[in-house]
C-alpha cells in the first residue's frame, strides 16, 4: 500500500503534539537531547500564542498518529524569506516518500503566503549526511558554511531555495 495516499495533514498544533513531536525527534537517533527539548518548546510557543509566534507547523499522521513533521516561519527583517526549523519523519517511515511530501507542501503554504526563499541549516556532522543529501534531492543548495559552528569539527551548513 502507498502509505502517502493514507496520510492526513494538518496545521493546527495540539497539546499532545509536545510530547509526541518529542517523541518522533528522538526515535530518529540523530537529534541530541537539547534540540529535542527546544522541538517540543517550539510547539509551546505556537500554542501560547498562535500564528504571532512565528512557528508554523505541519503534521503528517498515519493512523492517528504523528509520523513527520516541519516547523517553519518567516525571518524577520527579511522579505519573503523562510527558515525552515525542523523536518523529521519518524524512522519506520523513512524511504517511503513522506518527508518527501511534508516538504513539498511546506514549500507550497509558503508559497502560499508570498513566500520566495526558504533557508534551513545542519550539521556538518556524519550523522546529518542523510539530512544533506534529501535537502540536495530536493533542490536545496548549500550557501553558506561556518566552520566549527556547533563545536569544534562541527560546521553549519546553510541550505536554500528559491521558490
Amino acid at each position: 500500500m502507498d502509505i502517502i495516499t493514507t496520510l492526513t495533514w494538518r496545521q493546527k498544533v495540539r497539546s499532545h503534539d509536545v510530547e509526541g513531536i518529542r517523541e518522533l525527534t528522538a526515535k530518529t537517533q540523530v537529534f541530541s537531547e537539547e534540540e529535542i527539548g527546544v522541538a517540543g518548546e517550539l510547539i509551546e510557543c505556537n500554542l501560547q500564542k498562535g500564528d504571532v509566534s512565528g512557528y508554523h507547523f505541519l503534521f503528517a499522521e498515519y493512523d492517528n498518529h504523528t509520523i513527520g513533521y516541519s516547523c517553519f516561519g518567516p525571518i524577520p527583517f527579511t522579505h519573503k524569506r523562510f527558515d525552515l526549523y525542523w523536518i523529521a519523519v519518524d524512522p519506520h517511515f523513512q524511504h517511503q516518500g513522506v518527508g518527501k511530501n511534508v516538504l513539498s507542501r511546506t514549500e507550497q503554504y509558503i508559497r502560499d503566503v508570498g513566500g520566495l526563499h526558504i533557508y534551513t541549516e545542519t550539521s556538518s556532522r556524519v550523522e546529518y549526511v542523510k539530512t544533506r543529501d534529501f535537502y540536495h534531492r530536493n533542490g536545496y543548495r548549500q550557501m553558506a558554511e561556518f566552520s566549527n559552528f556547533y563545536r569544534d569539527g562541527d560546521d553549519k551548513l546553510v541550505y536554500c531555495k528559491y521558490l
